[in-house]
């Protein structure tokens, strides 16, 4: 090889190292302003102090937290969420609807600033999320073909006449069927309550599993289904909260002290009566802290 070639090649290498070398430098700078992006993004009560809009996460989730006939945010959850925020000062509200089961990896990732859609205190959300304190203690119920023809009472009766049960692929009841030994090729997991009654009307699940109230709204104008009555549910009961994002926690104390002397008053009881909630689904004497323990 000549000596202008072998100069050419090691001029070649080196500028090719040179371009790979700002590429990486480029691919490093990008990383670091994310970073510094995501951990300067203003947290909910920064937003509501400097009069930002405030976005609300929840899915379409009768008669929890859903859409009006004009995108407005409705429901119980959402009322008390609007209600709240509105003592914290904002005056901006943006609702984002998203399906239930990627409310918490849109929080994570900034789509919203709290989830309106009040979830289950569990020791595996409280490792994703922060919760205010409590808004409800849950019910549950199954919705059946009318008449129950398999005789189904409890998720027990599903699991002891080897029976189909539908529920959402991230309820709670999902959780609960497991835990009372319903194997998962007899549980068929869909996205919410309207595809529960799907299925069940379909005659692909002989059950269907979630909270009470929804329940009862998902199936309110189907003469083909009712509430399995009665109902036993075996397993200690679920207490729900709002979440925020797991470094907010000076939004969640400021939020929790605007519910003081909101929360539970007549005035909170009669805005959300409408939507099936009353006094009995107070929670009373449980705490958030100790349920995320486990």
């Amino acid at each position: 090889m000549s000596a202008l070639k072998c100069v050419e090649r090691k001029r070649n290498t080196s500028l090719r190292a040179a371009m790979l070398g700002i590429a990486a430098l480029g691919i490093a700078a990008t990383t670091l302003v994310s970073v510094a992006a995501s951990a300067s993004a203003d947290s909910l009560l920064d937003k509501i102090k400097k009069g930002e809009t405030v976005r609300i996460g929840f899915s379409n989730d009768p008669p929890n937290a859903y859409s009006g006939d004009n995108n407005e945010p409705i429901g119980f959850t959402n009322t008390i969420m609007l209600a709240v925020l509105k003592k914290m000062g904002a005056t901006k509200i943006e609702p984002v609807v998203t399906e239930w089961g990627a409310l918490i990896p849109g929080l994570q990732a900034g789509r919203y600033d709290v989830i309106s859609d009040a979830m289950y205190v569990r020791p595996e959300r409280c490792r994703n999320v922060l919760f205010s304190d409590l808004i409800y203690v849950g019910k549950y119920a199954l919705a059946v073909s009318t008449g129950n023809p398999k005789g189904l009472h409890s998720l027990e009766d599903v699991r002891d006449k080897g029976a189909i049960l539908v529920t959402g692929s991230a309820f709670a009841s999902l959780k609960n069927a497991r835990d009372v030994g319903i194997a998962d090729d007899k549980i068929l997991q869909v996205p919410g309550y309207a595809e529960i009654v799907q299925a069940v009307k379909a005659g692909r699940a002989d059950a269907g599993s979630g909270d009470y109230l929804g329940m009862k709204k998902a199936i309110s104008n189907d003469k083909g289904l009712e509430l399995a009555n009665p109902y036993t549910h075996s397993a200690k009961p679920d207490y729900a909260a709002f979440a925020f994002n797991s470094n907010d926690q000076a939004s969640v104390d400021a939020f929790n002290a605007a519910m003081q002397g909101y929360f539970g008053s007549d005035q909170m009881l009669e805005s959300v009566s409408k939507y099936g909630f009353d006094k009995s689904m107070l929670p009373e004497g449980v705490k958030a802290a100790d349920l995320c323990k486990g």
